[in-house]
């Protein structure tokens, strides 16, 4: 009786491990395919001239849930100089939502939220600005392969605290 115990143990020792195996490969496939949905991109931005500088960094990345919807967040890191006269820092990130209705048009949906860091210096007064500010796009673009590109609508815009000077963008979304 002994010795059928103990082949026993022996095989259910060995049915649990094979699980064990087995259930670790399952998570690695899920895990593969999660990371077959993602899609990394952004923008970049860099604007200079006469005692002016500005650069951007705006690096996002989304789920492709499939051929149509598609949800993400973003970030966004600005600095801007004008010499002698004007600074700002603006921090901030976003929650991204697109839209295939078919293949060439994408709608998208995305609400950003971002700390404004603002100082003047004109006339030697120095006045400092520090607030947050909430955006939230409506925009409809052409899509050609990795590549949008479109126009979007700001429709919390605010004439006094938003850092672009019109509530209507142009953008270009990259996706790969």
């Amino acid at each position: 009786m002994n010795l059928f115990f103990s082949n026993n143990k022996k095989h259910i020792l060995i049915l649990i491990i094979l699980s064990f195996c087995f259930q670790n490969i399952q998570s690695q496939e899920a895990k593969s395919d999660f990371w077959n949905h993602v899609r990394f991109g952004g923008g970049l931005g860099l604007n200079f001239g006469d005692g002016f500088f500005s650069a951007t960094v705006a690096p996002s990345g989304i789920y492709e849930f499939n051929e149509k919807i598609s949800l993400g967040v973003g970030l966004n890191a600005t600095f801007n100089n004008q010499k002698s006269a004007y600074k700002s820092t603006i921090l901030g990130g976003s929650l991204i939502g697109l839209f295939n209705p078919i293949r060439a048009i994408q709608l998208s949906t995305e609400f950003e939220q971002l700390n404004v860091n603002r100082r003047y210096n004109t006339n030697l007064n120095i006045s400092d600005d520090n607030y947050w500010i909430p955006a939230l796009y409506f925009g409809v673009g052409y899509r050609s392969g990795n590549v949008t590109f479109g126009i979007r609508y700001d429709v919390l815009y605010d004439n006094e605290k938003s850092i672009y000077a019109d509530p209507w963008a142009p953008f270009v979304r990259f996706y790969f």
